[in-house]
């Protein structure tokens, strides 16, 4: 099957057996880059550990400078009073206590992250079941559960991530913008 004009420009700029530094594949992309979008790219780092063993467990959050090009679009607050009012200036889509908690459940799930001021984890605790799978239950390890709601509000809204596997996935579109 014979390549296009395009893939076969693209490989001659590509030394197939070198193996290049994160800096150089940057540019190296950038240069092949030619569609009329931004294009995005997908980073695999291999860590070596062993996640059989707890003390090697991959665990954390990462906050990208430029975001990670994805918003994410609907937020929940579990908090009250000037806990709430923090959380609307922050941007949070949904806001409030106890009918959220009846709401979720009863299945609503219209939502992709969920932050929780401490005060308010009586309430969302009994929702570990609905949420926990979904990987949605706030936690103080992942940092969704914390008095400065504000900040972290705006931080998952500008494109947190997330990571508790050996393989991490990072998108590079941020840093590979190519006009």
């Amino acid at each position: 099957m014979s390549k296009s004009k395009r893939y076969n420009g693209s490989s001659e700029l590509v030394e197939r057996m070198k193996l290049y530094e994160l800096d150089e594949g940057i540019e190296l992309l950038k240069k092949m880059a030619n569609a009329k979008f931004d294009e995005t790219v997908e980073l695999a780092a291999r860590l070596g550990v062993d996640l059989r063993h707890a003390d090697q467990a991959v665990r954390g959050a990462l906050s990208l400078p430029n975001g990670t090009g994805q918003a994410v679009s609907r937020v929940l607050a579990f908090a009250q009073g000037e806990k709430a009012t923090e959380a609307e200036e922050a941007g949070a889509d949904y806001v409030g206590g106890e009918d959220f908690a009846k709401k979720i459940s009863g299945g609503w799930l219209e939502f992709e992250a969920v932050v929780a001021a401490p005060d308010m984890m009586r309430v969302v605790a009994p929702l570990g079941r609905i949420l926990g799978p979904r990987g949605l239950m706030p936690s103080p390890r992942a940092g969704s559960v914390t008095n400065d709601i504000g900040p972290m509000i705006k931080e998952i809204k500008g494109g947190r991530l997330s990571g508790r596997r050996a393989i991490v996935w990072i998108e590079l579109a941020p840093f590979c913008r190519c006009q």
